[in-house]
């Protein structure tokens, strides 16, 4: 734990004590930090003063019960109406807000805190609630770095997987929305498979094992990918999207017989299409992400 010359563990404020804000604030008093905690519905706060924590009256005397502010709420409005009202309460203090947004809002948040005299982290969660506090979850943060270190073994009361990327406020919520755009990705493959397996008869609990064996194969590649988008060079080691394409228009083809929506794979395929008008049609399937990175709405 992070500690005060002589005054034993960190006290942490948490505002916000939603299903997440409930679980960090939870993780912060099983590690021994006393905890104040505010929200605007103060009956949320009940189970957590019964374990130890203590409930502030006001977002003020939350923030001014200690060194270390953490903050999760709805969204960076929420957090703006919150804490601007508080004028010079917040100098001196870390603050770390670990309020889903964009990067512009992270940086421009960090700026509107260094104003208040307040040394800003912005973070990101990848985990669910429950995860938090047990080797399951992470969270990133990003900042000035010095932040950081001061209160890094606090911190690590949240997640065993607690990473520091940079002092660019800005990189933690754009991790967070590359893992959130991963996550639908795979999410969206299995449904769309699921109601194509569906139309003839198969239940997707039965698809739900060869579906997992067919991510782990994928997760396998994305070393090689990683790096063959680093290098800027795409071989084909498994096959070439002019391959890849031709089992796109079958998967087409079975959605629209079967009656299933057939927009993702169709998708998919206008971006590969793309591709292999730009000359990547012998290439592996790494080379997509020259289309990733164009702006929307550019062809070739």
């Amino acid at each position: 734990m992070t500690r005060n010359p002589g005054a034993g563990p960190t006290p942490v404020t948490v505002l916000g004590l939603g299903l997440m804000g409930q679980a960090l604030a939870g993780a912060f008093l099983r590690a021994g930090h006393p905890t104040t905690v505010w929200n605007r519905t103060a009956a949320k706060a009940e189970h957590l003063v019964a374990q130890g924590g203590k409930r502030a009256d006001s977002v003020r005397d939350a923030v001014a019960a200690g060194p270390l502010v953490v903050v999760c709420v709805s969204d960076y409005d929420a957090v703006h109406a919150l804490l601007g009202p508080l004028g010079d309460v917040l100098d001196g203090r870390v603050l770390v807000n670990l309020t889903s947004g964009t990067t512009t809002q992270a940086r421009e948040t960090a700026a509107w805190a260094t104003r208040q005299g307040s040394t800003y982290l912005d973070g990101a969660i990848m985990a669910a609630p429950g995860a938090i506090g047990t080797a399951d979850a992470v969270v990133l943060y990003s900042g000035p770095r010095s932040a950081f270190d001061l209160h890094e073994s606090t911190l690590t009361s949240l997640a065993a997987g607690t990473a520091y990327i940079g002092d660019d406020h800005g990189l933690s919520s754009l991790h967070e929305v590359a893992v959130l755009g991963l996550m639908w990705g795979i999410g969206n493959g299995f449904l769309q498979g699921a109601a194509l397996l569906g139309a003839a008869g198969v239940d997707a609990a039965a698809f739900a094992p060869l579906a997992r064996k067919g991510i782990g194969m994928v997760t396998d590649w994305l070393t090689d990918y990683a790096q063959q988008v680093d290098d800027g060079t795409y071989p084909a080691l498994d096959a070439t999207l002019d391959t890849h394409r031709a089992a796109m228009e079958h998967a087409i083809q079975e959605s629209e017989f079967l009656g299933v929506n057939a927009e993702l794979p169709r998708l998919i395929k206008s971006l590969t299409d793309r591709a292999v008008a730009d000359g990547h049609g012998g290439s592996g399937y790494a080379a997509m992400i020259e289309q990733f990175r164009k702006p929307s709405g550019e062809r070739p």
